[in-house]
């Protein structure tokens, strides 16, 4: 008999990894089949594309968290009609500007020296979960871990990778489309939200209200109903 749950792969975002996605794998089970892309191997934004496709079934719903949306506009330019649905988490469309890219140097030289990188993901927490979650032991500690697990190479290796300009990639796509972000995102604001929503065509924008950035983990109830209802559109 065939399973009738569409193939969903969720994509992490910049030092994630499947704890990322771990509210989603087992609070939509019953609608869909999860798989955690790993995004940890490869050059390029392009090369962590061509991996994902290569696992993937014919056609899939695509979830692209902060750095993963980005390996989703790659997707949709390399293969947009096996796209069934997207989701656009907590992430951004555009080039990054001269000063954000000067700015990724910057971190990956710091990084770089011998026992700089702690510190370094250490101050990312603060960006990276609402104000009133940096005192939750729970959910910051399994960032922290995760975030160290990946380590040094990874971040050095994913922040270093040029993120492009999305919006014609993802204006083509003819399929449902959700963006959901946290109400207090500092990596990628509300405001850029809005414009993106605009830019792509996507009337489907989910707000998280006290929610930072890492929303599939500070709100994993939240972020699933709103991909429960994008999956059954």
């Amino acid at each position: 008999m065939t399973d009738p749950r569409p193939q969903l792969i969720l994509l992490p975002g910049l030092l994630n990894d499947a704890e990322l996605w771990r509210g989603q794998v087992s609070g939509l089970a019953d609608v869909a089949r999860c798989q955690v892309a790993d995004l940890t191997q490869g050059e390029s934004l392009r090369e962590l594309a061509r991996q994902v496709l290569a696992e993937a079934e014919p056609t899939f719903a695509l979830a692209g968290f902060s750095m993963g949306g980005y390996v989703a506009q790659e997707i949709a330019r390399i293969a947009p009609r096996r796209i069934t649905r997207l989701a656009l988490i907590d992430t951004a469309i555009r080039v990054d500007t001269p000063e954000r890219a000067a700015q990724r140097r910057a971190v990956n030289a710091a990084a770089g020296r011998a026992g700089a990188f702690l510190g370094i993901a250490d101050r990312l927490m603060a960006s990276y979960v609402d104000a009133s979650r940096l005192g939750d032991k729970i959910l910051t500690g399994r960032i922290h871990a995760m975030t160290q697990r990946l380590g040094r190479e990874v971040f050095l290796r994913q922040n270093a990778m040029p993120r492009e300009d999305g919006e014609a990639a993802f204006k083509a796509l003819s399929c449902p489309l959700i963006i959901i972000c946290g109400e207090h995102d500092a990596i990628t604001p509300l405001g850029g939200q809005h414009e993106m929503a605009h830019a792509i065509g996507c009337s489907h924008l989910l707000v998280i209200p006290n929610a930072g950035h890492m929303t599939p983990m500070e709100a994993p109830e939240a972020v699933n109903a709103g991909l429960r209802r994008w999956l059954a559109r």
